[in-house]
């Protein structure tokens, strides 16, 4: 009906301006042009779509140019690209559209969701990772990741559970998280809404877990720790379930769906398997108030400045290209008094920087060679050095060793 409604509008409207139209070229119509009553009549009555399109074709450039210029419901494109209405535009007030993606409800957090396309780009799978120790860290870590799984997961098919697990290792092994599985899952978990995983503040753990639910988890864990990958999700350090829409969605790259949970990864380089260089550090029993109270740099603390994007302090890192090995010691741009060691697509090595004294003797041996080289027929002059001779390491261990 309303569609019905608004074509009879606009085809009133028209009628009125081709009636006019019509009435000032009548003077210079040709003989066998449509009378001007036959036209009023003919526009007067309801028309579709389809008919007013008709109707338009069948004029000549100048009526169309005409029609076009009297008819109050054309919307002309502005040459600055201002929206309708600019001139009253509340500069002080961020439009809100009606959404409140904080409360989204599930129907149309599903709507906003199914709206943003995957990614195409390839999803890579992560090296095994292994926890070889089998005392109390283990233990512990065994632990918290069965209650990531279960709490985050309990009734997701197999893929979903071992899908979360991933993410779990995941972070543990990128730069920006904590170097502990306990870590990565209760990261955040003293604040009220900054938690990484939601069972861990939201008070699920006065729960009790069922048996069977749990034993699965379990189960899911047990194979995470001693190196199942699973390939579905990749690099994934990010998920959400289908029925909400979290602000940081759109800013990350958006993977796979398994289950009611959707994946996603950090964008750019450093969501692909080559950053994942941290370390397991132990130490699972000691979650720092750092790390209670933590947040996620890349969704809530916001992003590095460009020129500190690189990698946080995480010991060392070993890269291997065309077989030649190297490790690198890279030290948190971000901390008080911290040395930048690297930026973007820069590597540092390990390396030190010499010493005021040191950069002084070095400055006199080559004075010394200068003045040596000027004088003719002058041998060349033997420089003494406290570095010791450097030799090739051998085969298999780091330049670090």
């Amino acid at each position: 009906m309303v569609a019905v409604a608004g074509a009879a509008t606009r085809g009133a409207r028209l009628g009125a301006v081709v009636l006019a139209a019509g009435a000032a070229l009548a003077g210079c119509a040709p003989e066998t042009a449509r009378p001007v009553a036959e036209t009023a009549r003919f526009v007067s009555r309801d028309m579709s779509d389809s008919g007013l399109f008709h109707l338009a074709a069948g004029m000549d450039p100048a009526m169309r140019a005409l029609v076009v210029r009297h008819d109050p419901g054309v919307r002309r494109a502005d040459l600055w690209a201002r929206p309708e209405g600019w001139t009253r535009l509340d500069l002080e007030n961020v439009p809100t559209l009606g959404l409140d993606l904080g409360e989204t409800d599930p129907t149309t957090a599903e709507e906003l969701n199914a709206l943003r396309p995957f990614s195409k780009l390839p999803i890579r799978p992560m090296r095994p990772f292994v926890l070889k120790d089998t005392g109390p860290d283990y233990a512990r870590a065994f632990q918290c990741l069965s209650q990531a799984v279960y709490y985050e997961a309990a009734r997701e098919p197999r893929l979903g559970q071992e899908a979360v697990a991933q993410v779990v290792l995941n972070r543990m092994r990128h730069p920006a998280y904590p170097k502990s599985v306990c870590g990565v899952v209760y990261q955040g978990s003293a604040r009220v809404t900054g938690c990484q995983f939601t069972f861990t503040c939201d008070g699920s753990l006065r729960w009790a877990p069922q048996g069977d639910l749990w034993r699965r988890a379990q189960d899911v864990a047990r194979r995470a720790l001693a190196g199942h990958v699973d390939r579905t999700v990749g690099s994934a350090t990010h998920y959400h379930a289908q029925y909400v829409a979290p602000y940081w969605a759109p800013t990350l790259v958006k993977m796979t769906q398994v289950g009611q949970h959707i994946f996603y990864r950090w964008t750019g380089p450093w969501g692909e398997p080559p950053a994942f260089t941290g370390r397991y550090a132990g130490g699972e029993a000691y979650l720092s108030p750092a790390v209670l109270g933590g947040v996620d740099a890349r969704t809530q603390g916001g992003l590095l400045a460009p020129e500190l994007q690189g990698v946080p302090a995480e010991r060392r890192i070993t890269l291997a290209v065309a077989g030649e090995v190297r490790t690198y010691d890279v030290v948190d741009p971000t901390m008080p008094g911290g040395e930048r060691t690297r930026v973007r697509g820069v590597l540092m090595s390990t390396r030190r920087q010499p010493t005021a004294e040191e950069i002084q003797r070095i400055n006199k041996s080559l004075e010394e060679v200068e003045r040596t080289l000027d004088r003719p027929g002058a041998a060349p002059p033997s420089i003494s050095s406290s570095v010791p001779p450097v030799s090739a390491a051998p085969p298999g261990t780091s330049p670090a060793d």
